[in-house]
């Protein structure tokens, strides 16, 4: 029972990372190639290349995530899992085969600008799709793991400072106007990944006091909402005693409890907090 279960997610992983790869392979063909621009990635590193190597983008975004995978594995050992291995390695395969498919495809937008707009949309939801299932698309993630290991800067700017290298390579085969659009490319990127990963699943942290309607507030939030938390707040003024109620809610749920919340006591004090991530143990159902 336990093996068909692994082998069930194992399936199901491959599913979603054949899936994600190529999304994000469509993606770079399809839009970024034609724009020429390079954007935070180890396919845009090897769209710039191709003006210096007589070698395709597929070709060069192999060679580099082969490499990167062999230093990697130098020095972090066993740290790259299998899915690092196979979305590095089935990315470039599926540029090839689209390379194959279309040896003359130019732009389908006919505009720089619109094809690293659509890029930045369509790769966004491959790798959102990858992060969900706590995997990467390798190559620079993999190159952040390096600069982070030996320079102990943090992954996150690691990532930055490399895709930002990467934008600026442009400069060495294509006019200024390419070098910005890679850069603007990389910055919006960045903000739509964010969107695909965290907007979706965002949830709100509400606090409330209230002077005289924490009793109805209550009810409302547990019978229409489903949870809170009560505490005891004091005041730094005069050390008055308040009770404040904290619910975690969508912003569906956001919106039901502010219009309740204005509507039974316009005064009540309210902060509001962005959550990205909540883990916790559900309660039992009898």
């Amino acid at each position: 029972m336990k093996q068909k279960l692994t082998l069930r997610l194992l399936i199901k992983d491959l599913l979603l990372m054949t899936v994600a790869c190529f999304i994000v392979a469509f993606a770079v063909f399809f839009f970024l190639v034609p724009s020429h621009a390079a954007v935070s990635s180890i396919s845009g590193l090897a769209i710039v290349l191709t003006n210096f190597l007589p070698l395709s983008v597929s070709q060069l975004t192999m060679i580099m995530n082969v490499v990167l995978l062999v230093i990697g594995f130098a020095i972090f050992g066993g740290e790259f899992g299998f899915k690092t291995v196979y979305t590095s390695l089935l990315l470039p395969i599926f540029l090839g085969i689209f390379e194959r498919m279309f040896p003359h495809y130019s732009s389908l937008t006919g505009d720089a600008t619109l094809d690293v707009l659509c890029y930045c949309i369509v790769v966004s939801i491959g790798l959102s799709i990858l992060f969900n299932d706590n995997a990467s698309s390798g190559g620079l993630d993999i190159v952040a793991k390096i600069v982070n290991k030996f320079f102990h800067i943090e992954l996150g700017q690691a990532m930055t400072v490399a895709g930002i290298l990467v934008a600026l390579s442009s400069a060495l085969a294509y006019d200024s106007k390419t070098v910005i659009l890679s850069l603007l490319g990389t910055y919006f990127n960045g903000i739509i990944l964010d969107y695909f990963i965290f907007g979706q699943t965002i949830k709100k942290r509400v606090c409330i006091v209230s002077q005289h309607h924490m009793e109805p507030i209550r009810d409302f939030i547990i019978h229409e909402i489903g949870g809170a938390t009560l505490y005891e707040a004091i005041g730094a003024y005069n050390y008055e005693k308040h009770t404040e109620i904290i619910a975690i809610v969508t912003k569906h749920e956001y919106r039901k409890l502010m219009d309740f919340v204005m509507k039974e006591d316009p005064k009540a004090f309210v902060t509001v907090y962005n959550v990205n991530e909540i883990h916790y143990q559900p309660k039992p159902k009898f």
